[in-house]
Order: C-alpha cells, then structure tokens, then sequence
C-alpha cells in the first residue's frame, strides 16, 4: 500500500502580539515580523476595533505609497485569520486615513513549506468581496498533497 507521509504544519501569528493590529501604542510592526519564519500554510491573526481599523492586502507598490483604494483584499471582521497561501512578499496596511503613514503596516515575506510534521486545520477568512471558505482550504490542501505525491515525495508501507 503506497502512502503519501507529507503534510503541511502550520504556525498561527497574533500580528503584534498582545497589542495587536493598531495606530495606537507604538508597535513597529517591521520589528515584530523581522525575527519570524513565515511559510506556506501559516496563518497571520490580525485582531483589532473595527470601529478604528481595517486589513487591506495591497501591491508593494501601493504599501509603499500608503495607497489603501484598491486594495487585493479587504478584511474587516476584527478578528482576521488570513492563510499565507504563496511565496514571496505579502503586503497589508490599514485603510483608515493616516494609520499606514503611523506605522501600521506590514511587509511579510512567505518561504516554502520545509517540514511536514503534521496536517495542519486552517480557518476560513473574513475575505470581503471573495469566497474562501473552510471546503476551499481543505481542497488546496488536498491537491497540494496530491501533487506531492504524484511527484514522488510519498513514502512506501
């Protein structure tokens, strides 16, 4: 019987930790990710009032520009679990006005998964305006393994 042994473990992050996604109490967010492995597969929590604050996945160009008005993604549930789902550079900033300008934005940069100890549970995100649902996680998962395992990475029992 031929089993594929390869999973994807995940890492939750609380972006700012315990001050979580805000203007306000001088988190340097460059700083907090600068010491962290991001992958594939991990999942970035951004928490924070939704009367206040916001999560908009912008360009590099527009994260540099502190431009929030067309934005790849808005989320606005408070409590964000955005999946890290590509490699390279990803981009967020707050779209209230003056918030990215204040500090409150953040460059991560998503490496290749390079261990598998265990299948990985990932939530669904707030996404606005997009449908990523719980079922479509659990299908990427899926046929990443899949395609794992047709390109010979399974092991033999």
């Amino acid at each position: 019987m031929v089993l594929c042994g390869v999973s994807v473990a995940s890492t939750v992050y609380q972006v700012g930790d315990s001050a979580g996604w805000t203007s306000m109490g001088g988190v340097d967010y460059q700083d907090w990710s600068a010491d962290k492995n991001f992958h594939v597969g991990d999942v970035l929590v951004f928490n924070y009032n939704i009367q206040f604050h916001n999560v908009k996945q912008v360009t590099s160009q527009d994260f540099e520009a502190c431009n929030a008005t067309s934005p790849v993604a808005t989320y606005t549930n408070g409590s964000d679990a955005i999946n890290l789902e590509r490699i390279g550079h990803v981009y967020f900033i707050c779209g209230f006005p003056g918030h990215c300008q204040a500090g409150q934005r953040i460059e991560i940069l998503v490496s290749p998964v390079t261990s598998s100890p265990s299948p990985a549970h990932w939530p669904s995100s707030s996404r606005s305006g997009a449908s990523s649902d719980l079922y479509s996680d659990k299908l990427r998962w899926t046929l990443s393994v899949l395609a794992l395992c047709l390109s010979g990475v399974c092991l033999l029992e």
